[in-house]
């Protein structure tokens, strides 16, 4: 009796197995989603939050990352921006996988985490997320529905792409089906036809019509995650977010326009004072997702992320850094004024060759002050500096280039 009751009590102190979901609807603006206000995208942030993020990196930086495809599925994948994951576009691939994806970060857990990509374009699992590839160490996901775009027997082309459309369709109905029962515990949807909507009609009547039949595949999801959660012992996070926004007129994107840069973030999760600061970007899902799923990630991978979690604590966001004459001045913004803050710096930037940075403690500062002088002459020379500011909650990191 005595051993049941420990075992009972060991479950009870675990909690509820956690799985998440993430949906990428292809080029809707943030303007386009907060017009027309879909259900299940909006009933998603019921249950926790819906913001405006941005894409892009530093407009006019060392991070700044085109409002292309592909990019912005990299960008969440690996939170990190183009200069680190070096997806420049949606063809000639040849990302750095020294920069785990959130698939890799799963797979390297002690528990075998099962995953799952219910998506077309075949590039999104064989290269962006590199399955089975030596650079990744092999990994492989569990429960792969996706190459639909090669199938012209059952999609055959049709007029304005709607043969995409009714891929688009499949793909929720699998992945509706697919967690419902099989429950994967990291899973990313991908709906693709939005983007052609916008490329093909531009702002108007037809676009919004696309994607008010995008949220209704996403509500396939959705009630296949409450389906989990109301008859077993779960506990789910989905995220709903855009790769990119569009261009003014709707058709284009690509560049570094306020609209083509804002993004929309909605979850059923709750989120952090972080989370409407108006720094929220589209880097901090996967840090997001890792902490609610309670992953390990290595340091040395960890401190390579642009993101930060939008959900539990964080006390520090916004690093800033200003060069003087021979020093720079790195500045933050605080949540939370307690913790204390050690900077670190390396002058070489070896893990994106996979080595190990050579990192130097300058260091250790009340979060509230706000501000580091380094001073670049007690520094080996260079004209290359990485700073990571690390608080007990979360890290930022920043480059300068001389």
């Amino acid at each position: 009796m005595l051993s049941i009751l420990l075992f009972l009590s060991l479950l009870a102190v675990e909690g509820k197995t956690r799985k998440a979901v993430f949906i990428i609807i292809d080029g809707v603006p943030a303007d386009q989603i907060e017009r027309l206000q879909p259900p299940a995208i909006y009933d998603i942030a019921s249950q926790g939050a819906y913001s405006r993020a941005y894409t892009g990196g530093q407009t006019g930086g060392y991070s700044q990352t085109a409002t292309i495809s592909a990019i912005g599925y990299t960008n969440l994948l690996t939170s990190t921006w183009v200069n680190k994951h070096n997806v420049t576009g949606n063809d000639n691939l040849k990302p750095n996988y020294n920069y785990w994806t959130l698939f890799r970060i799963a797979k390297e857990q002690k528990k075998d985490f099962k995953t799952a990509l219910y998506s077309s374009w075949t590039d999104n699992r064989t290269v962006l997320i590199g399955e089975n590839k030596p650079e990744t160490n092999h990994l492989k996901i569990d429960f792969v529905k996706d190459g639909f775009e090669l199938d012209t027997i059952n999609f055959p082309p049709k007029d304005k792409d709607l043969h995409i459309f009714e891929i688009d369709e499949h793909v929720s109905c699998l992945a509706a089906e697919g967690i419902k029962n099989d429950a994967p515990d990291l899973s990313w949807v991908y709906l693709w036809y939005t983007d052609d909507a916008g490329h093909i009609y531009g702002n108007g009547h037809d676009f919004d019509e696309y994607v008010m039949k995008a949220d209704r595949q996403v509500a396939r999801v959705w009630e296949a995650v409450k389906y989990r959660e109301k008859n077993y012992d779960e506990e789910w996070m989905i995220v709903v977010t855009t790769d990119h926004g569009r261009a003014e007129n709707g058709h284009g994107h690509g560049g570094q326009s306020c609209r083509e840069r804002t993004i929309w973030i909605s979850t059923n999760v709750a989120v952090n004072k972080y989370f409407k600061s108006g720094n929220l970007a589209i880097t901090d899902i996967a840090p997001s997702i890792s902490r609610f799923m309670k992953f390990e990630v290595p340091q040395d991978v960890l401190w390579e992320q642009d993101g930060i979690p939008f959900i539990g604590d964080v006390d520090i966001y916004n690093l800033k850094t200003m060069p003087y004459d021979n020093s720079v001045y790195l500045t933050w913004d605080t949540i939370s004024d307690n913790n204390p803050v050690t900077i670190y710096v390396s002058t070489e930037n070896k893990f994106k060759e996979g080595g190990k940075e050579n990192w130097i403690k300058l260091a250790t500062v009340n979060a509230g002050i706000n501000s580091y002088k380094a001073e670049l002459k007690d520094l080996p020379a260079g004209s290359f500096y990485k700073f990571v500011v690390e608080t007990k909650n979360n890290h930022l990191n920043r480059w300068i280039i001389k």
